[in-house]
């Protein structure tokens, strides 16, 4: 049997402590500068020869004795130790993060949005500034704004002005241009006019007034130009007067000979040559509106016997109306045969005087004669 104390094989390989060492003690130690739980340091095996380090703890008291007397087997070598170097590698390579390689930017989407085919899109306005000037640096200048322009423009590029400037001095103006804007031109947009002068007032006061009087004027009036539009467009019917009278009559030919509608009878004053101052009159007894007068010259409405007597050439007729009031008109009448027919519009009459101032074939062999007075009104249909 074996000595229990005799010394341990030279090839026998101590095992190592299955606690490790105790670090020496230092007064620059700290715990945690030393990372043994995530990456320990592997031990290192002393060599043949040397004593074992320090910070190795001492091998237990009882350790198993190999039997001599056994089969022996290989011990296998020692791995190599790793080196420092590589060990710091390994971990800073620990502390790497991974990092995904780049990937390739997505391709930008197009600025312009597909449309259906066959449906265009309508591109949309663009607000433009205001550029600068066109034409041509020494072009025709504009007589407005004086902007060059190209020989080739009939209108300017900055005012729209024609290029050309017309001469309107010797363009007359009317009336009412000449009398309200006396100095003939017409001011610009946004220029201040010219001040006014007192005479430019005065004028402006003297054509209120007239303006003025003719509104009241035909304010006034407007009743008699309402009642003349309506004699105007009025149906004429036939007014016989109630009573007559004459300055003298040749016998057989009283004044109601004239007013009797039938054309070959008539009236004579009886005495020759034109019958000047000689009258004939008609009168109403209630104010009668006359609207037209027919008068027959002669002794008939035939020309054949247009010779034998003169003929009325103008006559003055005198208007009573109903407040006493006289008007007079003077008729002229044509050397014919057969009526002639007079505008007499006048309200509200009584009396109507026809005096001769005039005869046509006047002589002493012959005296003048009317054949028909014919007086003409408004018809009752018009009211209806």
């Amino acid at each position: 049997m074996a000595n229990a104390s005799a010394p341990a094989s030279p090839h026998a390989t101590p095992e190592p402590s299955t606690q490790a060492a105790a670090p020496a003690a230092d007064d620059d130690y700290d715990p945690d500068d030393e990372d043994t739980t995530e990456t320990p340091l592997p031990v290192i095996p002393p060599e043949d020869g040397t004593a074992a380090p320090s910070g190795t703890a001492p091998a237990p008291a009882h350790t198993h004795t190999p039997d001599e007397t056994a089969p022996t087997t290989p011990v296998p070598a020692a791995a190599p130790a790793p080196a420092l170097g590589d060990t710091m590698a390994a971990r800073a390579r620990s502390l790497l993060v991974p990092v995904a390689d780049a990937e390739p930017r997505p391709a930008a989407p197009p600025s312009v949005a597909p449309v259906l085919p066959g449906r265009p899109v309508a591109d949309r306005p663009q607000v433009r500034a205001p550029g600068p000037v066109q034409g041509e640096q020494y072009g025709v200048a504009c007589p407005w704004c004086a902007t060059p322009n190209n020989p080739d423009r009939h209108f300017c590029v900055r005012c729209a002005m024609p290029m050309t400037l017309e001469d309107r001095s010797s363009i007359r103006l009317p009336w009412w241009r000449r009398l309200f804007n006396r100095n003939g031109a017409t001011p610009w947009a946004g220029d201040r006019p010219r001040l006014r002068r007192t005479f430019d007032r005065i004028l402006s006061w003297v054509v209120a007034a007239v303006v003025l009087t003719l509104v009241i004027i035909a304010a006034v009036n407007t009743p008699a130009a309402i009642q003349a539009t309506r004699d105007h467009f009025a149906k004429r019917a036939p007014v016989a007067p109630d009573s007559f009278a004459a300055s003298r009559s040749y016998p057989g030919h009283k004044p109601e000979l004239a007013f009797d509608k039938i054309n070959n009878s008539w009236w004579g004053p009886g005495v020759s040559q034109s019958g000047e101052g000689e009258w004939i009159e008609a009168r109403f007894d209630e104010p009668t509106r006359l609207l037209d007068l027919i008068i027959t010259s002669g002794t008939s409405v035939r020309p054949d016997q247009l010779n034998q007597s003169a003929l009325p050439h103008r006559i003055k007729a005198t208007i009573t109306l109903k407040d006493g009031k006289t008007t007079t008109r003077e008729i002229t009448l044509d050397q014919s045969s057969g009526g002639q027919r007079r505008a007499f519009r006048v309200g509200e009459v009584t009396k109507v005087r026809f005096t001769i101032e005039s005869s046509y074939m006047a002589s002493a062999s012959k005296q003048v004669s009317i054949a028909e007075i014919e007086f003409f009104g408004r018809s009752s249909a018009n009211s209806t």
